[in-house]
């Protein structure tokens, strides 16, 4: 049985897209940086760490567990926007994102029963427009930001935000389908 190790309601829709049976782990797995940690290292580490506690708490039940976790972050420079703490930190996330091209970082980890991991990295550049403070507070005031990664939905309002997407723009939303397809069936179509 596949798993998918995520409290992510937009990765379970977006693993639904695929039409492959999968049951969803709930965990709580810290998302803490370590001081020196470079930030791609930081999302593997985190998307691994995912996957494996996942396959820890279904293993006993399912032997044949295979355990699929991502981990998506929006970094610019070396700076990590995971999600924001409250409606100021989110204003203050867009404000540095405005006018700016940043990375949107998806790490998918997916570990077996029989011990093999499989990790796949997708960037994709995202350029917002300039943004002015009432666009901000507007925005904030949705209560969207809230639990999204850099302060922002993609696939919401702030869709109007973004000049330019290069990459993928379900690994914006979490969950790179093409990528999730090939790491899951690798020969060919589900």
């Amino acid at each position: 049985m596949l798993w998918l190790a995520s409290r992510s309601p937009r990765r379970s829709e977006l693993l639904q897209r695929l039409a492959i049976p999968f049951q969803v782990v709930d965990l709580d797995v810290p998302e803490v940086r370590g001081a020196d940690e470079p930030a791609h290292d930081y999302v593997r580490r985190v998307a691994l760490d995912k996957a494996r506690a996942g396959l820890a708490a279904v293993r006993a039940d399912d032997p044949a567990a295979r355990v699929l976790a991502a981990d998506t972050e929006v970094i610019l420079g070396q700076r990590v926007f995971g999600k924001p703490a409250d409606a100021n930190d989110a204003a203050a996330m867009l404000q540095a994102l405005s006018g700016h091209t940043h990375e949107v970082v998806t790490v998918l980890a997916l570990v077996d029963a029989a011990g093999a991991e499989r990790v796949e990295t997708v960037v994709s550049k995202v350029r917002f427009a300039p943004l002015d403070a009432a666009t901000i507070a507007a925005y904030v005031a949705t209560g969207e930001p809230m639990g999204k990664a850099g302060a922002y939905a993609i696939q919401g309002l702030a869709e109007s935000f973004v000049q330019h997407l290069e990459g993928s723009y379900s690994g914006v939303m979490g969950l790179p389908l093409y990528q999730t397809s090939q790491l899951l069936n690798p020969h060919g179509a589900p």
